[in-house]
């Protein structure tokens, strides 16, 4: 495990859940979703370690430190170092929201050869029950996000004078299409966007080959139907780096 110079920044490496509030859970609005690198081979980076430094007791308390006595004790942890093809997923995912208007994203965590986040379609449910609490299912689409926009709303023409500061018909439009995009519909954009995207780092900056596929066919998502539930993944997406020698998608 290659040891990195700087130090772990608990503010930076970790970000708490918090409750959201007025979510309704019961709603199967928010997924868990995990993308995984073909053959599970590491593209994307490398986990290293880092030093966490920990406040010693006095400081803590207020009182003046004692260099020497106490300070500040090391620990080490794994930490996710992500190289240029990992910072190319980390910014298209960010970029996501421009893409669906109607989508939230909350905790992610890019891992050497796969991808974990929870993302939330702003609305009213996605899909129905036929998914229990507990089933991890192969993601494919399942049904259309809503959209609030009126497909038959009435012109007044009282307004025709009125300055046109609105959204044209076909951009009206084009954001209704993009709200009616399903989990699988986004997925395999932002599957194919990483794929263009690492494609032109192969021949433009010598980022290694793929043969065949970057990234595996399915793609994995889950329903979050609960605020623990919300809590316990976002906590595993969080802590996954430190985890990383037991992950199920370990390879060196």
């Amino acid at each position: 495990m290659e040891s990195t110079g700087s130090s772990f920044n608990p503010k930076i490496h970790h970000r708490r859940s918090i409750r959201l509030k007025g979510y309704d859970y019961s709603k199967a609005g928010m997924y868990f979703i995990t993308i995984c690198c073909q053959n599970r081979i590491c593209r994307f980076g490398k986990i290293v370690i880092a030093c966490s430094e920990n406040k010693s007791t006095d400081e803590e308390k207020g009182r003046p430190q004692v260099i020497g006595r106490q300070g500040y004790a090391p620990t080490e942890i794994q930490i996710m170092k992500l190289n240029e093809a990992g910072k190319m997923v980390d910014e298209q995912w960010l970029a996501m929201v421009n893409r669906f208007p109607n989508i939230e994203l909350h905790e992610y965590c890019i891992m050497p050869n796969h991808f974990h986040c929870i993302l939330e379609i702003v609305g009213a449910p996605l899909v129905g029950d036929q998914f229990n609490n507990t089933e991890i299912v192969k993601g494919r689409p399942q049904g259309y996000a809503p959209t609030n926009a009126p497909t038959n709303a009435p012109t007044d023409t009282s307004t025709t004078n009125a300055p046109t500061n609105t959204p044209t018909t076909d951009s009206q439009n084009e954001i209704s299409k993009q709200k009616n995009k399903t989990i699988g519909d986004m997925m395999d954009a932002f599957k194919s966007i990483i794929t263009v995207e690492y494609i032109r780092g192969v021949k433009n900056k010598g980022w290694n080959r793929f043969d065949g596929k970057l990234l595996q066919r399915d793609y994995y998502e889950h329903i979050i139907r609960s605020e623990q539930e919300y809590q316990r993944i976002s906590e595993y997406i969080i802590n996954n780096p430190s985890k990383w020698n037991g992950d199920k998608f370990y390879s060196e």
